[in-house]
């Protein structure tokens, strides 16, 4: 989302008069001091940890649903998707494929059981059958770096997409904007816990959806709702023909890019699965019924706003000319706030105006329920896994685990505050990718071998997170991603050797090799089954659940 969004908005931010930017302005504010507003009412309702941590578990599947559609529909979704589909395609479009098809591993294999097994945290899943103290460390190590990962992409581009809206260009204008940004969220996060951020949530996909709508209503209007009329002007507006709508103009250009798309995808696919702001709403619910049908209603929001992806990308292929796009992104991402402003009448009309506002406001809303949502996924690890469980072993009352749990949260914003002050030159699709090929390859792999697998042990739950986590972080070190190419975070040196740019294609399948062999390699601790026979009669029928 970042370096998409610092672009575009640099050519926003040079074209639009100060009235423009009032108007801007005036949008963020209103939202901001709104959200605020439901987080303090929130925050008077939080009586104890499950309130914090949960929400009290009282949201409805409707609600649950708008919520995680909240979390999972990031900025760098609507912008970056919008922008691929704008520059490649056919291929741009696979990417809202593969975000959508990634719900269905969650709905088959992981709501419902995750829901039943656990209190609060992935913790409690793997700790029911396991050695608490070194497994509950293993969670909330991996959940604390996948979300600092997100956090840190995020920061940034809300430090690059309000400055430049405002026209600031000076470095201590841009660290500024990130402070408040870190601040407001952990405003959200301390005072609300999770019924406010999960009422966040919910407002920041309903505008998001109505914004995405209403973008793309104009759009097909201007194709008389034709959407073969829309296809047709985006092929011969993008100067590539028929091949504009064929796959293979960005993956196919050879093996490696073909593998590429292969290893990213698995890595989207598996990954959100695994994700720890992802799991954790699937506590926010009374019943794993309830669960399975916030997925249900997750999966047909953001389906509707991926179809909807659709108009975004190819609308901006057909009114917009690709070397525009280029020029102000050379990743395509500044395509959906460039297609508001042309569809509201072009650089300089107060209806370019408006749309453009309204599209940046909804990317601002989008990162800030983003961010609470990863800052309380990871403050709730550290003080339910960590301090309530391995520091305190146990004995930490509920008042004082809450406590710690805004604690960390003002510490871990602290710490993507300041990560975001030094990282604002950093290409940052490359953490976006880590977070998920960490996910994919840690989380997911120990959710699944406790869930489903009777020998499964403490010694292979630790391999597994482990060493999926130090498989994925190394091999990103060594990819284009991090040196040796000219979007690489540090172009100017060039020690990479694995040429993928994600890593899920090894990094995955050794997160679960190595589950497996740390688990026939170590003694049972489980040796009679009766942990997982109580685990699976818990998981699947709901006997015992919290």
């Amino acid at each position: 989302m970042t370096g998409a969004t610092t672009s575009a908005l640099h050519m926003v931010a040079q074209s639009e008069p100060g009235e423009h930017r009032t108007l801007i302005v005036t949008l963020f504010s209103v939202f901001v001091a709104f959200t605020l507003a439901v987080t303090v009412w929130a925050g008077r309702k939080t009586k104890d940890a499950t309130d914090f941590y949960a929400g009290g578990r009282s949201f409805t599947g409707f609600q649950n649903g708008l919520a995680i559609s909240g979390d999972y529909m990031s900025a760098a979704s609507f912008l970056g998707i919008a922008g691929a589909i704008a520059l490649a395609g056919y291929d741009g479009f696979l990417y809202s494929i593969g975000f959508l098809v990634a719900w269905l591993v969650a709905l088959m294999l992981v709501a419902e059981p995750l829901r039943n097994s656990g209190r609060f945290t992935m913790g409690d899943v793997l700790a029911f059958r396991m050695r608490q103290r070194p497994v509950r460390t293993a969670a909330g190590v991996s959940t604390i770096v996948v979300s600092i990962f997100y956090l840190l992409a995020q920061m940034v581009g809300a430090g690059a997409l309000v400055a430049l809206l405002l026209g600031i260009t000076g470095e201590a204008g841009k660290n500024l904007i990130v402070v408040i940004v870190g601040l407001v969220m952990i405003l959200y996060v301390t005072i609300g816990g999770m019924k406010g951020t999960t009422w966040v949530q919910i407002i920041k996909a309903v505008l998001l959806i109505l914004g995405t709508l209403l973008i793309t209503i104009l759009v097909l209007a201007k194709f008389d709702f034709n959407i073969s009329q829309l296809l047709g002007a985006a092929a011969d507006n993008s100067g590539k023909g028929s091949a504009f709508l064929e796959p293979g103009l960005k993956y196919g250009v050879d093996t490696t890019s073909k593998i590429d798309f292969i290893s990213l995808g698995v890595a989207l696919v598996l990954g959100t699965a695994g994700l720890p702001h992802i799991l954790i709403r699937f506590y926010t619910v009374p019943t794993a019924q309830t669960a399975r049908k916030s997925v249900l209603w997750a999966i047909g929001i953001i389906g509707g706003f991926y179809l909807m992806t659709i108009a975004l990308g190819f609308g901006a292929a057909a009114l917009i000319k690709q070397e525009t796009i280029i020029e102000s992104n050379p990743a395509g991402n500044t395509a959906a706030p460039l297609l508001a402003e042309e569809i509201g009448g072009g650089a300089g009309s107060t209806g370019g105006a408006i749309l453009l506002a309204m599209i940046s406001a909804v990317a601002f809303a989008t990162i800030l329920a983003v961010v609470a949502g990863l800052t309380l996924a990871s403050s709730s690890s550290f003080a339910h896994d960590l301090y309530a469980n391995v520091i305190r072993k146990g004995k930490a009352t509920e008042k004082e685990e809450v406590a710690a749990a805004r604690i960390a949260a003002i510490a871990i914003g602290a710490v993507a505050i300041l990560l975001g002050v030094f990282a604002g030159s950093l290409n940052v699709a490359g953490l976006v990718a880590l977070a998920f090929a960490v996910a994919a390859s840690a989380n997911l792999p120990t959710i699944l071998y406790s869930l489903f697998w009777k020998r499964f042990t403490t010694q292979g739950a630790l391999w597994s997170i482990y060493g999926g986590l130090f498989t994925s972080v190394f091999l990103v070190l060594f990819s284009p991603v991090v040196s040796g190419e000219e979007k690489s975070m540090w172009p100017g040196v060039d020690f990479q050797w694995f040429p993928l740019e994600n890593p899920g294609l090894i990094s995955i399948p050794a997160g679960f090799f190595l589950g497996w062999l740390g688990s026939v390699l170590s003694k049972d601790d489980d040796a009679t089954g009766k942990k997982y026979a109580e685990l699976e009669v818990r998981s699947l029928t709901g006997a015992g659940a919290h």
